[in-house]
């Protein structure tokens, strides 16, 4: 027997899709999915059967056959490659390569860091501080395409801790990243908060709404590269998260006018020439350094991981075009001197 369930649309999701709406409120496991709800006629606003691109408004009314419930998966280990600089009983350090999704998502269940942490600690010996099995070892997370450093937790009281560290901004997280236009400051912050996008829901944005979370970030300049007219060059900065938005420095770049470098979405305010993301293949972001307490011993512990292969091209491209490195720019690079490259 089908079961109908009921919906009300908040204030933050006006304006959005119906069929987007439904798989970023979990009503549909995905939006293809709710997209053949709507078309089979098994969605009704305000008692209408609507198009799936129907915006809807505040207050709607979605009415909707309940989706049927698939077995769920097993989570099971894969012997992917992780490269581990630190790993007791209580936790683990890695540097994360390009391309690995942090855990199992409707549309990507498997070869995940998940997949790989099981496989490599055992599913017993994860933290779930979640109480989702998906998650499990995950305090923190970094994007599929940005490489470096990060934390797993193998047992619930490392993962609380650490994870309360992260909310205390206890735990040191810095990103290196270069980004376009010559930034002429030598510091920065953007304090902005952050929620979904309007109109395109996989996407974040700074926004002024009832849904947004508040996003600090600041930055250092360690280097400045001339490349065309005045101004449009690039800048290499050492970024400092104080809070752990999606895509918060990516999202903040863009809205301070200057996007990364091979950035794939937030990119409106980018270079129209092809050439200008140094044939990068992903944003330049990655996690250099990590420091922390140890939540067991109370040793401080800290980590700086090098730059991998294909963000080390992209700047070496610009290393003629160098207007010198900064104060902070020496001593980033004298870390990184004899700090290991990735292994993966």
């Amino acid at each position: 027997m089908t079961r109908s369930l009921c919906h009300i649309v908040g204030a933050a999701d006006a304006g959005a899709r119906l069929d987007a709406l439904m798989a970023e409120r979990g009503l549909y496991p995905s939006r293809s999915a709710a997209a053949r709800a709507i078309e089979e006629g098994a969605v009704f606003v305000n008692g209408a059967n609507v198009a799936k691109k129907h915006a809807v408004a505040a207050g709607d009314t979605v009415v909707y056959e309940a989706p049927e419930e698939a077995a769920p998966r097993a989570l099971e280990g894969e012997p992917i490659d992780l490269d581990i600089r630190f790993e007791d009983e209580h936790l683990l350090v890695l540097s994360k390569q390009v391309g690995l999704v942090c855990h199992p998502s409707v549309d990507h269940y498997d070869g995940t860091l998940v997949n790989a942490l099981v496989h490599h600690c055992g599913a017993a010996n994860l933290c779930n501080v979640q109480g989702e099995d998906d998650r499990l070892g995950i305090v923190h997370r970094l994007d599929r395409d940005t490489s470096g450093l990060m934390l797993a937790a193998k047992t619930d009281e490392a993962g609380y801790a650490l994870m309360e560290d992260i909310r205390a901004r206890a735990v040191d997280r810095r990103y290196l990243a270069l980004v376009h236009g010559v930034i002429p400051h030598d510091t920065g912050m953007v304090d902005a908060p952050i929620a979904r996008a309007e109109k395109e829901r996989t996407r974040m944005a700074v926004r002024d709404v009832p849904s947004a979370r508040d996003a600090v970030t600041t930055f250092r300049v360690l280097e400045r590269f001339e490349h065309g007219p005045r101004d449009d060059g690039y800048t290499l900065i050492d970024c400092k998260l104080f809070t752990g938005r999606t895509h918060q420095i990516r999202v903040h770049m863009e809205y301070a006018k200057h996007p990364l470098a091979g950035e794939p979405v937030y990119r409106s305010r980018a270079p129209k020439d092809p050439t200008a993301d140094l044939g990068l293949e992903r944003q330049f972001l990655h996690s250099f350094q990590l420091a922390f307490t140890h939540p067991a011993t109370g040793e401080e512990l800290s980590f700086a991981d090098n730059l991998p292969a294909d963000l080390q091209a992209a700047l070496d491209s610009l290393a003629d075009r160098s207007r010198g490195r900064t104060e902070a720019g020496r001593e980033v690079f004298e870390l990184l001197r004899d700090a290991p490259h990735p292994r993966l």
